[in-house]
């Protein structure tokens, strides 16, 4: 029974990476050869359909984090711990993307590299901080207080999403406010609309296909960490 649940989990995480690997080669054809090419900035507009996609998808993790690390903390339940350090990792992963497609595009469109713009100044203090949390993670090690302490770390992204989704608004900058169905500076043409979502749905899918393998690495290591303890207890007793 349980060698058929594997199978049958198995057998289910493959099809996510093959249905993943589709959309995203659906994405790519979508923004090369479907989507025009923008009037102003030209072939480099087309970093939006996955800088904008890889920032959202941050943003989500950040609240992923956020929520499991709180739930940890309540519970003190590996696997939530898990899933903590499983959103960490990747929120820092697409953050970088962000951060790193951002001036890119950025360059062509304001004319400068980086503005220190509210947004982006803010989605660069939130990734240090989910570094930080990697680092205590990987220099205090699986102890206890290391992951509760981390955990305090994780639960700063509920704010930090919030003040980077509001910065726009509240304190002004150069992000356009809806770059998707805003007047004059969105996309208003429907093919663009098209490869945008078709790029979120393959980063959403790619999201999932890292989240589920880190989550059983994590897991799996876990698990023989646990025996290898109880093998060397064992040990120690027999020696006694």
């Amino acid at each position: 029974m349980v060698h058929s649940v594997k199978t049958k989990s198995s057998a289910a995480f493959l099809l996510l990476v093959v249905a993943t690997g589709a959309v995203f080669l659906g994405a790519l054809v979508l923004t090369f050869f479907v989507a025009p090419t923008e009037r102003m900035m030209g072939i480099v507009q087309k970093i939006f359909y996955f800088h904008v996609p890889s920032a959202i998808v941050m943003g989500v993790l950040f609240l992923v984090c956020a929520v499991a690390s709180l739930a940890y903390l309540l519970k003190n339940d590996s696997r939530l711990d898990a899933i903590g350090a499983t959103a960490a990792e990747l929120a820092v992963v697409f953050g970088a993307i962000a951060l790193i497609t951002g001036p890119l595009w950025a360059r062509k469109a304001w004319g400068a590299w980086w503005t220190w713009e509210p947004r982006l100044t803010l989605t660069l203090l939130s990734v240090f901080i989910y570094a930080g949390y990697l680092a205590m993670r990987a220099y205090g090690g699986e102890k206890e207080f290391s992951r509760r302490v981390a955990a305090g770390l994780g639960l700063m992204g509920a704010p930090a999403y919030y003040f980077i989704k509001v910065a726009v608004d509240k304190w002004g900058g150069n992000h356009p406010k809806n770059v998707v169905y805003g007047k004059g500076e969105g996309l208003m043409n429907p093919d663009m609309r098209l490869a945008f979502f078709a790029g979120l749905i393959a980063v959403l899918m790619l999201t999932v296909t890292l989240f589920v393998m880190r989550y059983r690495t994590r897991m799996l290591k876990e698990r023989v960490d646990t025996a290898i303890s109880e093998m060397q207890k064992y040990d120690l007793l027999e020696d006694g």
